[in-house]
């Protein structure tokens, strides 16, 4: 069982649960709005596609060599469990379609109870899934991939409550997106070498270290000017500005990627503190709708 949660990369699993809880968050917050029952299939469906991604994405990286020739660390590199002889990769294989299949029927169980919409980003998440470690993290789509993921979490979550689509629940989901692709973007650092043997052309590989390093920048500012909007068009409350805070993290995590960029193990450092930065930036959104 150890070694299954560590298949599947059970803290990973943060970033989608905080996205689902925000989009419940929002509902409950400005509409009143909480089925338990609804809220718990959500979860679980949303949960169960972001474990096949992980499982599936092990087993993609492991196939083509790429975890095999580069090192891990407790954020890049893959789970290892097929490289360290832990678990075969048929049976990773198998329970990654196995959690996509659940992830799906429970998608449609949704679609049937509250419409079309739903199906429509179940598409969406099934293709992703499908594709993500074969296809578009090889051609530099990972992050942005990443970035729609953690909107329509946010935007169906709402829809399921409230079958109701705002701008405020895309805008606020695309906020969350930004940040776990932040956390990706980071973590692409100790692969490099690898990557590019491998012919992933992800984006750090397409701009390079040094310049990739440069763009980091990208990440916040994007968050940031997406959060300030929705701030001053009175679409999120106020309490958000909060995560303002975590701007000199960002600063940080810049400056320890600057000074390690050709030493992967000094790489850990940034990448934890751009998963505990994300993490914070997500509970604060999640507390100003939770006090409002």
């Amino acid at each position: 069982m150890l070694v299954w949660l560590r298949a599947i990369r059970v803290r990973f699993l943060a970033s989608s649960l905080l996205a689902t809880l925000v989009g419940l968050a929002i509902a409950w917050s400005r509409d009143s709005i909480l089925d338990p029952v609804l809220a718990l299939i959500t979860i679980t469906g949303v949960l169960s596609l972001h474990a096949s991604v992980d499982l599936l994405n092990d087993y993609t990286d492991y196939k083509s060599g790429l975890d095999l020739s580069t090192k891990r660390t407790p954020f890049s590199g893959g789970s290892g469990v097929l490289p360290e002889g832990l678990l075969s990769p048929k049976s990773v294989y198998y329970a990654g379609l196995g959690f996509l299949i659940s992830g799906a029927i429970i998608g449609i169980i949704l679609t049937l109870l509250r419409g079309w919409v739903i199906g429509l980003l179940l598409v969406f998440a099934v293709v992703s899934t499908l594709f993500y470690s074969s296809k578009l993290a090889n051609i530099g789509l990972g992050e942005i991939v990443v970035v729609l993921k953690g909107a329509f979490i946010v935007l169906g979550t709402y829809y399921v409550q409230t079958l109701v689509l705002s701008t405020e629940t895309f805008l606020i989901g695309v906020v969350m997106g930004v940040l776990s692709a932040t956390v990706l973007f980071v973590n692409e650092f100790p692969d490099f070498e690898a990557d590019i043997a491998k012919k992933r052309f992800n984006f750090v590989v397409r701009t390079g270290k040094e310049k990739a390093v440069k763009l980091f920048f990208v990440f916040p500012i994007a968050s940031y000017f997406f959060l300030i909007t929705g701030i001053l068009l009175g679409l999120f409350p106020v309490l958000t500005g909060f995560a303002l805070i975590m701007i000199p993290m960002y600063y940080i995590i810049y400056r320890g990627l600057k000074a390690n960029i050709h030493n992967p193990d000094g790489l850990v450092t940034p990448m934890l503190r751009s998963s505990i930065t994300a993490r914070l930036y997500g509970l604060i959104i999640l507390a100003a709708y939770v006090l409002a």
